[in-house]
């Protein structure tokens, strides 16, 4: 199996060439585990597969290093732009990939044939507990609710943009909260199918600085989705302008929740080394 190692600020992924490479389905969740595993695969946070799409001109199927299935990711769809265009596999820098977790518009700044920067077209969030999916009326948004997770009470947004999230809003943040509340938020029993939990500190206005702990693959240098849940969750709760700058440990994304109540991020995406598996 040829692949590529690629990363979106350090969240990175082992990327497939579906259209050349036949992969057993339901092989795929084991593939995941075999080929992210750090020590003795190929090392990564998730599996992407490019496919044909009759929705859309591309398919993106992402699997995380634990073999579950994801609907969307926000990092990773900016590796699959890249790796698209650069392979050939589309000519147009404004393309539409399906995902999961529905139809995802994407725009790629180009200089001397590759890719710089990805702008995605994320999702309209919802607080519904019914779409993140949470317990409780289906309806009822899930907006300043308290979770009690080891020894100490969490105010927290919830919120799916396309994937579940819940953002805690935090004066600073440590390792010891990533990895010591990260594993408990995701398998909270409020959360049916596990979330991914986000840790904020609000710097100004118009910058957040974010850590986050990923169903399915634990802490990573980026959550893309989990950007565009924090600044949508700052600036719902008056924290934030609607436009900001997110810190991440392996970089930054600009994110923007418009008018038109879409969530646009921007950010690179890069190519470490191509391998046979």
């Amino acid at each position: 199996m040829k692949f590529t190692k690629m990363h979106g600020l350090g969240n990175d992924f082992v990327v497939v060439d579906g259209f050349t490479e036949t992969l057993s389905e339901d092989r795929l969740p084991f593939l995941a585990r075999e080929v992210c595993d750090r020590h003795f695969g190929i090392g990564a946070d998730g599996l992407i597969l490019l496919l044909p799409s009759q929705q859309a001109d591309l398919q993106m199927r992402i699997f995380n290093a634990d073999g579950s299935e994801a609907d969307a990711c926000g990092n990773g769809i900016r590796c699959l732009g890249k790796f698209a265009y650069e392979r050939g596999k589309i000519r147009e820098t404004r393309f539409t990939v399906e995902t999961k977790a529905g139809l995802v518009p994407l725009e790629l700044e180009v200089r001397n044939g590759f890719v710089e920067q990805v702008r995605v077209d994320i999702a309209t969030p919802s607080f519904a507990r019914g779409k993140i999916p949470m317990v409780g009326p289906p309806d009822e948004e899930a907006m300043g609710e308290r979770l009690q997770v080891g020894g100490r009470e969490l105010e927290v947004t919830c919120l799916s943009v396309g994937n579940p999230h819940c953002v805690a809003f935090l004066p600073a943040v440590d390792d010891e909260i990533v990895r010591g509340l990260g594993p408990l938020i995701e398998r909270y029993p409020a959360f049916p199918c596990r979330i991914n939990a986000e840790f904020v500190e609000v710097l100004d206005r118009r910058t957040l600085r974010m850590r986050v702990w990923e169903r399915g693959a634990g802490e990573t240098q980026a959550c893309g989705t989990g950007a565009c849940a924090a600044l949508v969750a700052a600036a719902r709760s008056g924290r934030t302008e609607r436009r900001a700058t997110v810190r991440l440990l392996g970089g930054d994304l600009f994110i923007e929740w418009t008018d038109e109540n879409r969530i646009l991020m921007t950010g690179p995406a890069t190519q470490v080394y191509v391998g046979e598996y």
